[in-house]
Order: structure tokens, then sequence, then C-alpha cells
């Protein structure tokens, strides 16, 4: 490809045109100009192409030791005991179903849109409607298809999901950026009208409610607060594990080559339209799993307008305060929304409870706590993950090959390196990320 892209590179540098009379720099001409967006192209896609010796120089300094591996799976071993075993036997009924539950559940939604924005870099702001369209699926598949597994009638809601998901992503064939943000809006809107004004969709209720199904798996009844933790815990697991492969495959890289650069992407083969349709289906049927567990497994109840705009934002603000484009991220900002108010809550109740009217109190809570959203995204805007990465890398010292990463640029994962938006032509009077353009 080297010597390919040479020979196209010194034909094209030797059919320029001549300098103009103004002494205006000279213009190359097609093919010199397509063998510089190759090189271009190149250098785009090997930030998430499959580490090589060339790619990643410092790959073998980098590579984890067995112990560390060890490590890394004794520590995973010893969490998912207290998770599973641990939390059910100790843990309140208050802070299982009204903290865990919910933190679980809203981890998964970010999950699932950190895959669609994090990764493949697809912008939307209708989670909350997927999240309502998988609620309702799961409820009419265990309400009209008798003798099917509650598990299954999650998946197939999960299904309706992304196909919606995929439906409503076909607009990313042609827009991007704000555009794309206003097509997923309207999804928000139309999804949540329908459910309201289909009634056969809430089985004719005259309030649009939806009521959980016996919760059963295996013959064996979750309806108390322990038995719907594990349940959601059980999903939540699962559906991590098969992100964390799926970010790590040739899918994976197709959604972070599309993301960095989507002209790149495009003349190296990755099929960018269906690389984009994907993420859309893919996110959506996280996110309506994520709407089954937060109406039956939490809620037990559940009306469209609980799935609405605000919702959404929740989910949104999950992904950016966690950080773009890390699984890891998703827990840490769930975990923010949903204990930091409890905290607040707690704080000013115990400072300033008798002081202050209750109305008030709870104005205050909204102020504290949309404050400390600025300021921490004014003083880390790549999110908790990031943060949380750099204050492990400082205690545990510079290691080898130390300081030979480019910086992550924002959303990126750590270490991929930073790429120029692909709607901006490049301009020969500031330097490239790669070779100079041919002239």
């Amino acid at each position: 490809m080297s010597a390919e892209l040479q020979a196209w590179r010194s034909a094209g540098a030797g059919r320029e045109t001549a300098p103009s009379p103004t002494g205006a720099a000279r213009v190359p001409d097609a093919e010199g100009a397509a063998a510089w967006l190759l090189e271009q192209a190149a250098v785009s896609v090997a930030s998430v192409a499959p580490a090589t010796a060339t790619s990643r120089p410092d790959r073998q300094t980098g590579r984890q030791t067995g112990r560390q591996k060890a490590l890394r799976w004794a520590a995973g071993t010893v969490a998912a005991v207290l998770a599973f075993v641990a939390v059910p036997q100790w843990a309140s009924d208050y802070w299982l179903s009204a903290i865990l539950i919910p933190f679980l559940v809203l981890s998964l939604a970010g999950l699932g849109l950190n895959l669609l924005t994090g990764y493949a870099g697809q912008l939307s702001v209708g989670s909350a409607a997927f999240m309502a369209v998988g609620a309702f699926a799961t409820y009419n598949f265990a309400l009209r298809v008798p003798g099917l597994p509650l598990l299954g009638a999650i998946a197939l809601g999960g299904g309706v999901a992304a196909l919606l998901g995929a439906l409503f992503g076909l607009p990313a064939l042609r827009i991007r950026g704000f555009y794309l943000i206003v097509s997923t809006l309207a999804a928000q809107f139309l999804i949540q009208w329908v459910l309201v004004k289909f009634s056969w969709l809430s089985n004719d209720s005259a309030s649009g409610v939806i009521t959980a199904p016996p919760l059963v798996v295996a013959g064996v009844h979750l309806d108390h607060p322990a038995g719907r933790y594990l349940l959601t815990l059980s999903i939540v697991a699962v559906l991590t594990l098969l992100a964390r492969n799926l970010v790590h495959s040739a899918t994976g890289r197709r959604w972070q080559a599309v993301r960095d650069h989507e002209t790149a992407a495009a003349l190296m083969g990755v099929p960018v339209g269906a690389t984009k349709v994907l993420a859309f289906a893919i996110s959506s049927f996280y996110l309506g799993v994520a709407g089954a567990l937060w109406a039956f497994a939490y809620l037990g109840t559940v009306e469209p307008h609980g799935f609405d705009l605000t919702r959404s934002f929740e989910v949104l603000f999950i992904a950016i305060l966690g950080g773009l484009g890390s699984l890891s991220g998703a827990f840490l900002g769930a975990a923010v929304i949903g204990l930091l108010p409890i905290g607040l809550s707690l704080a000013c109740d115990a400072g300033l409870g008798g002081a202050i009217d209750p109305g008030q109190l709870q104005n205050l809570q909204k102020i504290l706590f949309g404050a400390l959203i600025i300021a921490f995204l004014i003083k880390e805007p790549r999110g908790l993950a990031h943060a949380l990465a750099a204050l492990l890398q400082r205690l545990r010292g510079p290691g080898p090959g130390a300081g030979t990463r480019p910086a992550a640029w924002p959303g990126t994962p750590l270490g991929a390196r930073p790429h120029e938006p692909s709607d901006v032509a490049p301009d020969a009077s500031r330097p490239a990320a790669g070779p100079a353009c041919p002239g």
C-alpha cells in the first residue's frame, strides 16, 4: 500500500498546476489529492484498527502481566460474590427497591446510549422513547402470548425497540449533528403520542397505565425486593459483558472509525450507513430492556408520560458525566445521578431542616445538584471514568513507555488518536495529522 501511494503521490506531484501570478499555492490534480486522502484515511483508521507492531509500538511495554490479570479476575470474582450473595442477604428492602434497582436500570440505559453516542458518534435525545417501547412491548408479549417466559418477553420487547431504533436511525444516513438530534427528538414525541393515542397497547386501560406481569423465572417467583434485584442484576451483568465484547470486536472498531473520521472510514471500506443503523438498533435494544426493567422490576406500574423528555435527558447526563466511550462510565454516571441527590437531601435535612421551608429546601437541593454537575464538567469534561483512570495512573506512577501515547480527545477512549471532523476540509496552512498534501 505504501509503495502504491508513493507512486500515486509522485505522479500527482508531476502534474500539479503551475503557480498563479498572484503567488498562490499550487493545487494538486485529482489523483494527487486522492492519494493524499487515502493516506489520511490510513492514519485515521489506524487508531481503531487492531493493534500491530507498527500502529502501537508500545503495546509490548503496556501489555498486562499475568499477575495483573489474575488480580483483575480476583477483583471481579469478589465483586460478583458481593453483588449476588452478600447484598441480597444484608441490604434492606429500601436499599434494594429504591436505590440499587434504579441504579442498575439507569446504568443499563446509560450503557445503551453510550454505545450509540460514545462509540459510534451518533447523537440522540430520544432514549426514553425506546425505553417506553421496550416496556409496552414486553407488557403486550407477556399478556397476549400464552406461556411465553418472562425473559423471552423482555428479549422480544428489546427486539421491537431495536427495530424502531433502526427505523429512526435511517436519517443518520443523510444528516448528522444537531439535525440528527432533532430527528431523535421527533421520535421521543411521536412514540409517546402513539402510546397514549392507541389504548390497545395498554390493554384498553382508561389511564394508559400498565401493570407488571408476574415476575417468574424457571418457576421461581421474584416479586419480592431481593428477587427483583437479582433479576435486574443478572440481566445488566450479561448485557454489560456482551457490550464489552462488542466494542472490542470488528463492529466496535467500525463504530469508532465512523465516529473519528467518517470520510476516512468510508475510504477504507467501512459501510458507514449500515454501521450507523446497527448502532441505533443495538443501542435501542439496550434501552428497550432497560425500559422493561424500569417498568416491571422497579416501578411495578408505569404510564407513557413516565418516559418523557426529562427521562431522556437524565440518561444523556448519565452518559456525559460518566464519560463517553467508556463502559464503566455508565455505572459511574448512574451512581452520581441516583445517589448524589439522596446525599444532598440528607445533608440539607440535617443542616437546614428546621430553618427552611420544605419546598424551598427541595429547590435548593436541585440548585446544588446542578451547580455540582456544571463544576465537574468544567473541571473534567471527559467524565468520571477518565478522572478515575487518571487518578489510578498517578497512584501507580509512570510506567514503561509513559508519555508516548497522544492525549485522548474528549469523548474518545484513552489513548485514541484525535482527528479532525470529517466535514472540515484539509487546510494546507495548518499542520496535518498525517503526511502533507502533495504540492
